[in-house]
């Protein structure tokens, strides 16, 4: 008997007798959701590829939800973020979501990756061999590492209390997350336009970047440009390339780089407590790396 064209079935991988028998005789207009632009990819992901339980009361994780695409909210050299309302038809259950989306191989410019992937190791060795040659599958390899080096490490912070948007799940190499910002769609600030509560700001980001350290990591790229402030709280974001500063061979190099940029700012507009030399040396100190 043909199964019901709700039971979508979509984790599955193979096609059996029924399923071949209801796609021969169902109708068109049943290939897509009754709204929006696409079926909630939630059932796409398997547990491994979702964020920590207990998932928040937030998420829409039904089955019935279909993703609705608002807009794009950043582009990016390798990435684009796009901003997607995942909701059940004619309910209330609806959340916001980033979507950030890994370019495809022709149009990727990884052009910072090699300091950053030199702590990564593959094993396979023509996998190596591609991604060093930057050839289109080396490129499709890359992506896809870095797509789950963020999506591990948003796992990871989060669950350690560091201010990071909820991963909600990932699909090949377009990972969801928490949107920050207003119920209605508009995003939280960047830290370089904000311009009050700096010295709050500035502990927040003290105690962020120690939680990293103390477990041998540093953000890689931390700027005021990757840090959002929502409603007085700062949400450090764009993660692909955290570094293990202990396996990497200059990893202690991260850490007093992260503390320059983000000391640097918060010094030049008055937080007289933010210094480079001191957060970078607290940093190391709590890497175990002096």
């Amino acid at each position: 008997m043909p199964k019901h064209p709700e039971h979508r079935r979509r984790g599955k991988h193979a096609l059996d007798d029924d399923d071949v028998e209801w796609l021969a005789n169902a109708p068109d207009d049943l290939d897509g959701p009754p709204s929006g632009d696409r079926w909630s990819t939630w059932d796409l992901s398997t547990p491994t590829e979702r964020g920590p339980r207990p998932h928040p009361e937030w998420l829409v994780t039904e089955l019935a939800a279909v993703d609705t695409e608002l807009g794009i909210l950043k582009t990016g050299k390798e990435a684009d973020v796009h901003l997607i309302s995942r909701g059940v038809p004619d309910t209330d259950r609806t959340c916001l979501l980033a979507a950030k989306r890994y370019r495809s191989a022709e149009n990727r410019l990884f052009h910072r990756d090699a300091g950053y992937l030199e702590g990564r190791g593959e094993r396979d060795s023509r996998i190596s061999r591609a991604m060093a040659g930057r050839s289109r599958f080396g490129k499709q390899m890359i992506a896809g590492q870095w797509a789950g080096a963020e999506f591990a490490a948003l796992c990871r912070l989060w669950s350690l209390g560091v201010p990071v948007p909820y991963p909600v799940q990932i699909v090949g190499t377009e990972i969801l997350e928490e949107f920050v910002g207003t119920p209605d769609g508009f995003a939280a600030p960047r830290l370089a336009a904000v311009s009050e509560g700096l010295a709050e700001l500035w502990e927040q980001l003290v105690d962020a970047t120690v939680i990293l350290a103390r477990e041998g990591l540093a953000h890689g790229d931390l700027s005021p440009y990757n840090i959002l402030v929502h409603e007085g709280r700062l949400v450090i974001i764009d993660l692909p390339q955290i570094v293990d500063v202990v396996a990497h061979p200059v990893g202690a190099d991260f850490l007093d780089r992260d503390a320059r940029n983000v000391a640097t700012w918060f010094a030049a507009r008055g937080v007289a407590a933010a210094d480079a030399d001191s957060l970078a040396a607290l940093l190391r100190a709590e890497a175990r790396l002096s």
